[in-house]
């Protein structure tokens, strides 16, 4: 078996018969996810019927005041559920008073409470897969503030959830607020070494030619897990505020002022949870090209552009930027496609990893801890072979 990858379970018993319910926000994710389930357990079966889809209809349709419901159309008896949601994906629309309102992430969020709720307790296991963690970015409280991620996580708890998978969590801490219940924040560190050796044939990962870059202070884990791993030198952009002015629900950025070693001739890996409007990523790319960096290379988990891709585009033809990785756990603008310095990075194959092994109660510890798995990556690749 290839020693890159954590194997599919092959256990004898489930904790429940699998069902997947990938909610309108993350409809071609979850398709996905089951597609790589399938493969899998027509492997395991050998020869056996093998099941046609795991995923179970349902749906949240609303009356034209706003007001909504949850449908579920398939029996759930005795299934160890799996509720895939995108919190993030504004593409999803309703119509409200005559007029097409674009879902918020309240919206998906009271949608899942919704569908939780018609489950009525016949479901063995609920398991929530929720990869942009709602409230997320409201973790703690500063001044007299709502702590939102707490509140919802309580919520779940209480209507009966039992694991909840999130990625690339703002804070990880905010697990503290259920600590009765499963909680894992997993990352994407593979997936995005194995997308860039593939995108970048001529990558040197190596203290010489390449050296990673944290755009913050709160983004320093993330960073030092490579630099860690590679053995290549960190460097960190402290940001300076202004915090007597709100701008967008936060404190605008004054300047960014950077602590590293000489990062001349090398290529620069910035990585990050979230691109929202780019503007603090395009800033630290360009103050890095002024001091002679060869190529700039940003891998995030969530790529927004709140304000378009417009001004991506321009770095990207002034040679500012080189490439932005990023995954397909949340809705990314139709025009990324069509973008030249734009990478996808799929993650259902990891997913399906997840909900595999959760189904048979197994270890997650080689899926959420894949140093090794990328280390062996990175031999094969400099042995010439084909990853």
């Amino acid at each position: 078996m290839s020693p890159e990858r954590a194997p599919f379970s092959t256990l004898s018993f489930p904790v429940g018969s699998l069902g997947i319910i990938a909610m309108d926000s993350c409809k071609e994710l979850g398709e996905h996810v089951d597609r790589w389930l399938i493969s899998e357990r027509q492997k395991e079966m050998r020869g056996a019927e093998a099941p046609v889809s795991f995923l179970i209809k349902s749906r949240c349709p609303r009356f034209s005041n706003g007001e909504a419901k949850a449908i579920i159309d398939e029996s759930v008896r005795g299934k160890d559920l799996y509720i895939l949601v995108d919190i993030g994906n504004y593409s999803c629309k309703y119509n409200f008073m005559g007029v097409e309102n674009h879902m918020s992430p309240d919206d998906h969020y009271a949608d899942l409470k919704r569908v939780i709720s018609a489950i009525a307790g016949k479901a063995k296991r609920i398991n929530v897969i929720m990869p942009f963690l709602y409230g997320g970015r409201q973790h703690k409280r500063s001044v007299r503030e709502s702590l939102d991620c707490a509140a919802a996580l309580h919520e779940l708890a209480a209507l009966g959830v039992q694991n909840i998978i999130t990625f690339d969590a703002h804070d990880a801490r905010v697990a503290n607020a259920i600590p009765q219940i499963g909680f894992e924040d997993v990352h994407a560190y593979y997936q995005f070494i194995k997308a860039m050796l593939h995108a970048i044939p001529d990558l040197e990962i190596d203290k010489e030619h390449m050296m990673m870059v944290s755009p913050d202070e709160g983004g320093i884990h993330r960073n030092l897990y490579y630099s860690t791993l590679f053995g290549i030198d960190l460097g960190i952009f402290i940001k300076r505020r202004d915090y007597s002015t709100i701008v967008n629900g936060r404190n605008p950025i004054v300047a960014h002022e950077f602590i590293g070693d000489d990062v001349e001739g090398k290529d620069i890996l910035v990585l990050d949870d979230m691109l929202s409007s780019g503007d603090s990523l395009l800033d630290i790319a360009t103050e890095l090209k002024r001091r002679k960096a060869r190529r700039i290379f940003a891998a995030v988990t969530y790529a927004l552009f709140t304000d378009g891709i417009g001004e991506f585009q321009k770095c990207y033809e002034e040679g500012i930027i080189d490439k932005i990785f990023a995954t397909n756990l949340t809705y990314r603008r139709p025009e990324l496609s069509e973008a030249p310095w734009f990478v996808e990075v799929d993650m259902s194959k990891y997913i399906a990893k997840l909900i595999d092994a959760l189904n048979y109660d197994e270890s997650l510890g080689v899926l959420v801890n894949p140093a090794q798995r990328i280390m062996n990556l990175i031999y094969r690749r400099n042995c010439g072979e084909k990853i």
